[in-house]
């Protein structure tokens, strides 16, 4: 937009769309017809002034055109009316924006109560630019002179300066710029609305209303700063936009402050919770733009001075906005609610808020939530992160130091949900005690986990690692489970392990082998095949019985074999050297006898 494009009193409306029971600020599209301009459910007006005067004498000429405007209480034609309002509205943002304070105060016996509505919000918007107490207790008057003269939209003007403040804020910080490009907007605004479940079509169009919220924004301040779009590229009007000292945001809270005094009961609960809300957003809309300490300099004493105010004043959403804010990463903004819940003693849910940073991998976020909120319920996050393989948590929560019933409980997460990665990374940080005590427990909740299907790939990890460290302790652990009568062990689990790692598989996989064997042996003596096998070198016989199971066990990563697949190789092995001490060899003892006997070009 044009730097002289003045956009402080465009009009738009604010919605709230509740997805997964947490409000966003929404703002709806500007009505079309001139009514809906000015009605009192919108929170923005359209342009009143296209162009900056650039000339003390141009502003006083544009200025008195409102003397000879029609005065809007005698208005009858809606032509007229229409007129009438915009003269007045141009008149008396010129004289607001050049201190002109007489002026200003002059213009309002002109207006009817919408348009000194649509005047307050003006007003209250240029308090977040206050740079002197004198501009100060002008403004305050002019609050006041307007109130008195009958405007009552105190929750209109609240919401709208209170989504502006933080902007400002945002803005002081070299965070956004003020012509941030539509496409920036839109990216931004589609990676905060993807996260909700809903309609696309619905939140496409929500995307789209938030982004002329936010233009309408972004633009007002560029009116009121006037510095290039880019923090990266050091100006002369680059240092109009400093950040606010403490002493300008006090001034700025003051000038709230005082019109929060003076709209008193006109507002609700309701009301400041909305404000709330809408001075958090942006600040979690552009959560990844902030630099770490942001919370503790001079641009966040303004936001956290206005969200401590509205608190008092009887927001309620503290620990709504604080969960959001945890959920999307914004940990600048973590840092603000949780010095407001202490200062205001309140509970904010830490825990929680955890648990969200975590669903959404802010692993910065959880770090201050624990480091400065005192967050200490690592389990559910952590078997969360385990279960959906989420990597980067799971290392955190580990090194951030779990007891060890969570990283066993994590392990069988892991397991059951399939995650063969975390089920590594986790295994060998589980003490072995804990693994022997609760080895029958861990591979039935790994399979009751895993809802009864039919893929165990968890439970055959487990297996196949050899995680009690010690062969016969982990077959019978396997076999245990497989003939178990307990009810609470899902059927196809019991199935699975009963065909493949009981003691009954490893006898019917000898049985097979022995069966093979002697198949083997009878081609071998009455084959008629006119390419007798007893006519091929042994070597090449035994490749043609065996080498097809050597290469399948070959192929395994495993330190364990399944029951079935060893009683075969026992088999095969006992025939060639080993008897029945074979029975007790590990893998890369039975595949060494089968190397030494098949040729060496198969192996």
């Amino acid at each position: 937009m044009h730097s002289e494009e003045n956009p402080s009193c465009s009009t738009m409306e604010i919605d709230h769309q509740i997805e997964d029971n947490k409000s966003i600020p929404i703002p709806n599209s500007p009505g079309k017809d001139e009514e809906e301009i000015i009605s009192t459910n919108t929170i923005f007006s359209n342009p009143l002034i296209s162009k900056i005067p650039k000339s003390e004498q141009e502003t006083e000429e544009l200025l008195l055109q409102a003397q000879s405007s029609y005065c809007l209480t005698d208005a009858r034609d809606r032509k007229m009316y229409r007129y009438g309002r915009n003269q007045l509205g141009r008149s008396f943002h010129l004289a607001v924006i050049s201190h002109n304070w007489d002026l200003a105060e002059s213009l309002l016996p002109m207006a009817d109560v919408q348009t000194l509505n649509h005047l307050l919000c003006m007003t209250l918007d240029f308090i977040w630019f206050l740079t002197s107490r004198h501009d100060l207790c002008r403004i305050t008057s002019l609050i006041r002179a307007i109130v008195d003269g009958g405007a009552n939209d105190f929750m209109r003007a609240m919401l709208r300066t209170a989504f502006l403040a933080s902007c400002v804020s945002a803005y002081q910080s070299n965070l956004i710029g003020s012509s941030e490009d539509k496409s920036f907007l839109a990216q931004r605004l589609q990676e905060r609305l993807k996260e909700y479940n809903g309609d696309d079509c619905l939140k496409a169009e929500a995307s789209t209303k938030v982004q002329k919220f936010m233009e309408w924004a972004l633009t007002c301040i560029s009116f009121h700063y006037r510095r290039p779009s880019s923090p990266k590229q050091p100006s002369d009007t680059a240092r109009l936009a400093a950040p606010a000292g403490e002493s300008e945001a006090q001034l700025r809270l003051s000038a709230f402050g005082f019109f929060l005094d003076l709209a008193g009961e006109n507002l609700s609960g309701k009301d400041f919770t909305e404000a709330f809300d809408a001075a958090c957003f942006p600040l979690t809309l552009f959560s990844s733009l902030f630099d770490p300490g942001w919370s503790s300099g001079p641009p966040a004493a303004m936001i956290q001075g206005l969200l401590g105010l509205l608190v008092e004043w009887g927001a309620d959403n503290v620990n709504q906005c604080f969960l959001e804010a945890s959920r999307f990463g914004s940990t600048e903004l973590v840092r603000i609610l949780l010095q407001i819940a202490r200062d205001n003693s309140l509970d904010v849910d830490v825990d929680l808020a955890l648990g969200f940073a975590s669903h959404y991998c802010r692993t910065s976020t959880m770090e201050c939530l624990v480091e400065e909120g005192n967050a200490g319920s690592f389990l559910g996050p952590l078997m969360r992160a385990a279960e959906r393989g989420c990597m980067p948590v799971v290392t955190w929560f580990v090194q951030r130091g779990c007891r060890d019933m969570e990283l066993c409980l994590a392990l069988t997460g892991a397991a059951s949900a399939g995650k063969i990665d975390i089920a590594s990374y986790l295994l060998p940080k589980v003490p072995q005690n804990v693994l022997a005590t609760l080895a029958v427990e861990i591979i039935k909740a790994a399979g009751e986990r895993t809802g009864g299907g039919t893929s165990f790939d968890g439970v055959e990890f487990l297996l196949k690692s050899n995680f009690l460290q010690d062969p016969s302790a982990t077959y019978d652990v396997a076999d245990c489970v497989a003939t178990s009568d307990d009810k609470t062990v899902v059927p196809d689990l019991r199935d699975f392990l009963r065909e493949n790692w009981s003691r009954e598989a490893f006898n019917e996989g000898l049985r097979e082998g022995d069966e093979h064997f002697l198949n083997l042996v009878r081609v071998y003596e009455r084959g008629e095949s006119e390419i007798l096998l007893a006519d091929l070198p042994n070597e090449l016989v035994l490749a043609i019985g065996y080498l097809e199971l050597y290469r399948e066990v070959a192929r395994m990563d495993a330190e364990l074999l399944p029951q079935k697949i060893r009683g075969l190789i026992v088999s095969a092995v006992r025939r060639f050297e080993g008897g029945e001490a074979a029975a007790s060899w590990g893998k890369e003892e039975l595949l060494e006898v089968l190397r030494r006997n098949l040729p060496r070009f198969f192996v």
